[in-house]
This record gives structure tokens, sequence and C-alpha cells, in this order.
């Protein structure tokens, strides 16, 4: 046979599966676009931001990752539904390399279709999308959309050879198969199945360890390594339930005679018994992409709409100037070039606050601030930052008039719930607790960070420095290193009081000034902080929208070709039942009944995930010093209120195919 014979075969089987081969080369188009958007976005020169850059580099993984599997897993409902029709082919004298022939032809149609297409879509949207970013960040960035042949290139290569892999599986699918196993194809799975009560079991078992991590986990660097545990553990959980559960629930209502023995009921209940073995994994991938649309969505935009909240904790003042140790020329020389650098353009500096303190990290056993030779492996998830601030500095911050004995001291938490005893040791030292403070100014600079913030105010510098050099006693450091991480530190922080453009200026000539007088230390405001934030939380926004169209695309094929492979499975049956006596209502009745009884089960299943993950959620953004947990309830709220609804409009129009070809 001629390859023009092929190339017609091929046109004109792509052409009577339209129904199925359409929306599988519109939404290969739509995941090569986006490819090959955010591939151009990661390469490019232009993005200077590296922290952004590697969120688009990660990201660009993901969806590399995304296409294969999305690629493969509606590659195998396409053959599902083709098989009989091959088998077909086969009978009538077509030979399996002829037909791996017109399979490849098939392939080679629909792979350059939907490559072409995605590129020229790219190529198309690619300026939108660069707005687009632009906007989330709200910050001059100087990128601009480039072309590169390189992108080009590694996107055509990816897919045609991910293209190639799914042909390469379906010629292998026909090879291995005789005729009549391809004719019966269709018919796979239409036996009743048993139910597994193991694999219920083990699905209840793995989804209540998750469920239960993140419903008991109280740390954010507990929440880290523990999120993925429970994602992991709630992901087989919720395959084996959906397998399994949904079976043993089905045979529930079974049982039910007064339910069961309604029309409506009975065909639909009946129905999907035998195909839930195939049913549970799909309607499982439709809960799980849900719940990952939801979670990404939800918490990106809180932490974009939530930045200025975290700005606020992480900078008290406008600008701050931190030296790396502290001596009393120093502290004197960094305050002198800053009043004089914005006085030189008009700029006052207001609100200021003037500190001293000292510093380690430790493990609070609920009396004692361990040492570093007494922590063990497993306290680290339990580490805490001890702050040491001379009582002379805390009186000026605050306004107050406070007296302390030597072996007294205030104390501030950053975890306000913590209640503290009475007495509290610094490896040795003990000092008793005059008061545990409910505020204090400078703990918003620190609030941001994961572990729990100790303010401890003591008299003076000498027992500030006595208790830095206990902490690292017998520690096997030696003395110059002891002495190093014993310094103290001074910081000036102040908010601006001038124009706008003069503040710009004297920030800019004071850093320089600030870099040439050789203090060590840093110089940083709350302008450039905040530019910070908006790009590495603008650009988790635009991924998490980015990714969510991706996912909820994958999300509404999977629906559509349930709905199809359904209405075909369930075609002939229905006829034979309006053939001895059933309406089109019942039918629609019957349609009904399916709908409420599985199809809304992944819905309530991802929100169910959502509601339980809720609180471990919190934990992981105040990792990012987001703490404002009603703004993500809010945000959480609306946006499964916004999928719920695209989800029930997406049912609405698929059941709208199924019941044309039940029909």
């Amino acid at each position: 046979m001629s390859r023009s014979v092929y190339t017609k075969l091929a046109l004109t089987n792509l052409k009577n599966n339209r129904k199925t081969y359409v929306p599988y080369v519109l939404t290969a188009i739509v995941t090569v676009m986006m490819y090959y958007i955010l591939c151009g976005l990661a390469s490019g020169s232009s993005v200077g931001d590296r922290t952004l850059q590697r969120v688009l580099e990660y990201s660009l993984s993901v969806v590399v990752i995304f296409s294969v599997l999305f690629l493969f897993y509606t590659n195998s409902f396409l053959m599902k539904r083709r098989k009989k029709e091959i088998g077909v082919y086969n009978i009538l004298g077509l030979g399996k390399q002829h037909i791996a022939k017109m399979l490849t032809m098939e392939t080679l149609v629909t792979a350059s279709v939907s490559i072409a297409g995605g590129i020229l879509a790219g190529l198309t949207f690619e300026k939108l999308m660069y707005l687009c970013l632009q906007k989330l960040l709200r910050f001059e960035t100087g990128m601009k959309s480039e072309f590169h042949m390189e992108t080009v290139f590694s996107t055509a290569v990816l897919f045609f050879g991910i293209f190639a892999l799914t042909l390469c599986y379906n010629l292998l699918q026909i090879r291995l198969s005789n005729p009549s196993e391809l004719l019966r194809a269709g018919k796979e799975g239409e036996k009743e199945p048993r139910t597994k009560w193991v694999l219920a079991l083990v699905g209840t078992v793995f989804l209540g360890i998750g469920y239960c991590i993140a419903l008991t986990t109280e740390s954010p660097l507990e929440a880290i390594p523990k999120f993925f545990l429970a994602v992991i553990c709630v992901i087989i959980g919720t395959y084996a339930l959906f397998i399994a559960g949904s079976i043993a629930f089905l045979k529930f209502l079974k049982g039910r005679k007064r339910f069961y023995y309604q029309t409506k009921h009975f065909v639909s209940v009946s129905g999907m018994i035998y195909r839930m073995k195939q049913n549970g994994a799909g309607l499982a991938n439709i809960c799980i992409l849900s719940t990952i649309v939801l979670v990404m969505i939800s918490a990106t935009a809180s932490l974009y709409l939530g930045i200025d909240d975290v700005i606020s904790s992480r900078y008290p003042r406008e600008s701050r100037i931190k030296t790396s140790f502290s001596t009393p020329e120093q502290d004197r020389q960094m305050r002198q070039i800053a009043e004089e650098v914005y006085g030189k353009y008009d700029v006052k500096m207001v609100e200021t606050m003037e500190y001293h303190y000292g510093s380690f990290v430790s493990v609070f056993d609920g009396e004692r601030f361990l040492k570093e030779n007494e922590v063990s492996q497993e306290d680290m998830l339990e580490v805490c930052q001890v702050y040491l601030i001379p009582l002379e500095d805390y009186n000026q911050m605050e306004g107050m008039s406070i007296s302390l004995a030597q072996d007294e001291m205030l104390v501030y938490v950053s975890n306000e719930k913590k209640e503290l005893p009475g007495t509290l040791a610094f490896g040795e030292r003990r000092y008793h607790v005059i008061q545990q403070l409910k505020e204090l100014k400078i703990a918003g600079s620190s609030t941001q960070n994961m572990a729990e913030n100790y303010y401890v105010i003591l008299l003076d510098m000498e027992s500030i420095n006595g208790i830095l050099k206990a902490m690292y006693q017998d520690s096997g450091m030696k003395e110059e290193y002891i002495q190093e991480a014993s310094v103290i530190s001074y910081t000036l922080q102040s908010n601006l009081e001038g124009t706008e453009e003069n503040c710009k200026k004297a920030i800019a000539e004071l850093r320089a000034a600030f870099d040439a007088s050789g203090i060590p230390g840093f110089y940083e405001t709350r302008q450039e902080g905040k530019e910070g934030m908006f790009s590495i939380f603008g650009g988790l926004l635009f991924i998490g929208i980015y990714l969510g169209i991706l996912f909820l695309m994958a999300t509404v094929l999977i629906i559509y070709y349930k709905q199809i492979s359904e209405g075909y499975e369930d075609r002939e049956r229905y006829q034979i039942m309006q053939k001895v006596g059933m309406s089109k209502k019942e039918v629609r009745d019957s349609i009904k009944s399916q709908v409420l009884l599985v199809f809304f089960l992944p819905l309530g299943a991802s929100i169910l995930h959502i509601a339980v993950a809720f609180k471990v959620l919190t934990k992981l953004l105040a990792g990012f010093g987001f703490t404002n947990t009603m703004l993500f309830l809010g945000c959480t709220v609306a946006i499964s209120l916004l999928f719920a609804v695209f989800y029930i409009i997406t049912f609405a129009v698929t059941a709208r195919e199924y019941y044309k070809i039940v029909e």
C-alpha cells in the first residue's frame, strides 16, 4: 500500500473520531503553548531577579512532567475507544504492520498540528504573559518578550518525543493483542468486581495518617517535611478509597432495597458497579487535580494579597542599618554618616529605634535554653532564636523606666500563647522572669521567621556577654570562633520624612557611604524589601495561576472523556431498557442519579482535603512571613466556590454530550 493510502486512512479515522480527537488536539495545543511561553520566560535574559528565574525554572520542570503524564493519560482514553475499530481493521485483512503505519500517520498528523498550533499560539500570547507577570511584580524589571530559536527547537523536540513515546506504547499494545482481544477491549471490566476490603482498609489508614499529620502539626519547621508526607498518604488513601471504597459504597446502596429498586437508581447503581474498577481511578485523578488547583491558587493568591502584612512585620521602619559587631566608635560613626547623608537631601529620620543585641540559636526545653553541645538531631525541628537586649536600650525604645537586678530579666515570646515559668536558665545561668511582655516594638522585624523568637531584656552588656560565652562553652569550638559568635550587634532603624525623590537619592548615597566606610554590616530599606517580596510572591502567584490553568484543563478533559467513554458504554444498555418500556424521562432521571451518586464525590473529597489541610498550610505560609489566617481562609473559600461553579458548568456541558450519545 502506498503512503498516500495510509495518509487518507489516517485523516478519515481522525475525522470519524473527531468527538474524541478534537478536544485532545486542542488541549495538546494549549499544553505546548504553556510550555513554550514558560520556557521563554525561564530562559529570558531580561529576567534579572535570580529568585524569580529559579521559580520559573522549577515550574518548567513541573510542566514537563505534567505534559508527559497528561498526554499519556489522555492517549489511553483514545486507544480504549479505538481498539474495537482497530480489531475490525485487523479482521478485514489489514495486517498489524499496516495498522502500525496507519497509527504512525495519525500520530504524525496529530503531533504536527498540536506542536505547530501550540508554538504559534505561544508566539501570539507570549507578550501578554510577559505583561501579566510584569503587572503582578508591580515594579519595573526591564523584562521584555524575546524570540529565541532555541525555545522553538526545545519545544518541538520535547513534544515530538512525547508523541513518539505514546505511539510506541500504542504499537506495543496492538502487537501484543489479538483481534478478539481488541474487539472485547471496550467491554473490559464489565464484570462485577469484588469488594476489596483490604484495599479499602489501607486507603482508610493512609487517609487517616495524612489527616492526622495535617491536624497535629504545630511548628512551621515541622510543616515542611510533614506536609509532603501527608500529601503522599492522602494521595494513596484517595486512590485506594475511590477504587475499593466506591465499590463497597455502591454495593451498600444495592443492598438498600427501598433505595435500589427505583428505576432511576437501579440502572445507574448497577451500571456503575461494573465499571467502578476503572471509574474509581478516574474519579481519584479528578479529586487530586482539583485539590492541587485549589491549594496552589488559594495559597499563592493569599501570599500576594498579604504582602503588605509581611512587609510591615519584617520591616517595622523604612530603613535599617546594622553592624556585625558593636563598638562605641563604630556606632557613633554609623549614626553620623546617616544623619549627614539624610540632612544633605533634606530627609529627616523619625520614629528612630536604636539598640544593641546579642543572639544565638538554641532549643528551649520548657525551663532552660540548651547549649549547642546538648542539642540532638531530633531537637532540630524545635530550634528557636534568642535575642538578648540591654535594659537601657529597651527603656529608651519603649519609653519606660524599669529597673532590673543582675539575676532578673523581661521576656517577650513571638508565640503569644506560650506561658513561661518564673525562672529561665541559659546553660547553667539562671534568671528570674520579672514579667512576660505582651508587646515589643522591635519584635516585628523577626516574626517572619519559622522558629519561635525569644527577646530577653537583661540588666547590661556584661550580662549579655556572660550568657553568650556560657552558651558556647564546652561546645568544641575554637576560642576565636566563640569570640566571633558572641559579638553584640548595633542596629539603627528609622522612618524617613521627605519627598520620595529625595528619599531615593539619600538611600542610594547612604548605601555607597556605608559600603565605603568599611564598617562590617548591611543596609536595607522597606522599599527594596517590598520589591523583593513582589518578585517572589508575584512570581509564585503567576506560576500558581499558570499551573492551575494546566491542571484545570486536565480535569476538564478527564471529565469529558469519562462522560464520552461511559456514554458509549451505556448506550446499548439504555437502548435495551427503552425498548422494554423505560421512558426518556426515566433515562434522564437515571443519569441524574448517577451524577449525584458518584460524579460530585471528587469535588466533595477535594474540598474536604483542603479543609483538613488548612491548618498545616497556614504553618507553611508562616514560613514566608504570612500570618493573616483570615485572608487565607477568605481566599480559600472564594476560590473553592468559584471552582465548584466551574466544575458544575463543566459537568453540565459534558453531561449533555453523554445524554446525546445514550439517546
